[in-house]
């Protein structure tokens, strides 16, 4: 789960060109604006990430005009991700620990996008426990992997800015899921007109057992349409054996996509060799869609051959375009 807010260390600091009363400060992978002198090197923090949506209390007025919400901002020419709070806005006798999570202590929510009504849907249940939700993980606190994996070969596609999709076919049931819910059939529903328009259900039994299909529908009616389509539509980026509970590789995933007439989400690389350093997957995210000449919302990267890692998760994370952020968010 992510950790909105949690206690973390200053690890460098830098001016900023023009800038007499704010420098830029490093915390985990992410590059934020601090008041000049409020930290140094080393010291303990509270680390806020971007979409925390802080309570309404005197400490936190500043960001009433932005509803409370962290965003990604531009200050003085340094893009700014989150916020940095000295410890004393913790609740006294708070343990301090690194990396220790203060998310519940703080009263800090996660910003939700509305959902369109296009995507609304009746719920017939949760999102099911025999699938694993599409949700990535930022590369900016993933460092370790990025130890543990550099040089290795990778492939990196578009992440694109849409709503999460999964189709599944299980002891002979098709279901369609939204991304945090199993959803009953409906003409109105833009999940299921996708899944019924491209033979979703047929294509999916054709494998012969129990399989998952995800991606991201886009199109008309969701987040703005930026990619200017007509209609809906999916694009997948993840084949799933719910039996064996494991992914297909990318070669695998690909050849069976292109087999089944499915769109696949756009891939920028495909041996790409891992690199250990956050700014420069951070530069490679930066650029066009595939779909349009718009910013991209970013891209993901996974090993070209399926792994995990020692805890049994998925060795899968996504890196934001901060232009996309500034432009969108």
């Amino acid at each position: 789960m992510r950790k909105l807010a949690s206690i973390q260390r200053i690890k460098q600091l830098e001016p900023i060109i023009d800038a007499d009363t704010i420098e830029k400060a490093s915390v985990l992978g992410w590059n934020l604006v601090v008041k000049k002198g409020e930290f140094q090197v080393g010291d303990l923090c509270v680390y806020c990430e971007i979409d925390s949506i802080l309570p309404d209390r005197p400490e936190f007025e500043f960001l009433k005009s932005r509803n409370m919400r962290i965003r990604t901002i531009r200050l003085r020419g340094q893009i700014s991700q989150g916020i940095c709070f000295p410890l004393s806005i913790l609740p006294e006798g708070t343990k301090i620990e690194e990396d220790l999570e203060v998310t519940e202590l703080l009263e800090i929510t996660k910003y939700e996008p509305p959902i369109p009504a296009c995507l609304a849907g009746v719920a017939k249940g949760n999102f099911p426990s025999f699938l694993k939700k599409t949700d990535e993980t930022r590369v900016q606190i993933l460092q370790d992997r990025l130890d543990n994996h550099v040089g290795e070969p990778f492939y990196i596609s578009e992440k694109l800015d849409g709503s999460s999709v999964t189709y599944y076919i299980r002891d002979d049931k098709f279901g369609v899921c939204s991304r945090n819910l199993d959803l009953e059939e409906s003409e109105e529903n833009s999940f299921w007109k996708v899944a019924k328009a491209n033979n979703i259900e047929d294509k999916l039994r054709s494998l012969g057992g129990n399989f998952a299909l995800q991606g991201e529908l886009i199109g008309e009616g969701i987040q703005a349409n930026k990619y200017k389509l007509k209609g809906q539509h999916a694009y997948f980026f993840n084949l799933f054996n719910i039996d064996t509970y494991e992914y297909f590789s990318f070669q695998k995933f690909t050849q069976t996509l292109e087999r089944l007439s499915l769109n696949i989400v756009p891939i920028l690389d495909e041996d790409f060799k891992l690199a250990n350093d956050i700014e420069t997957l951070v530069e490679l995210s930066i650029g066009h869609s595939q779909l349009h000449k718009v910013q991209r919302e970013g891209i993901v990267l996974r090993p070209l051959q399926e792994k995990v890692d020692r805890r049994g998760r998925r060795i899968s994370f996504k890196v934001i375009n901060p232009k996309f952020l500034l432009k969108y968010e």
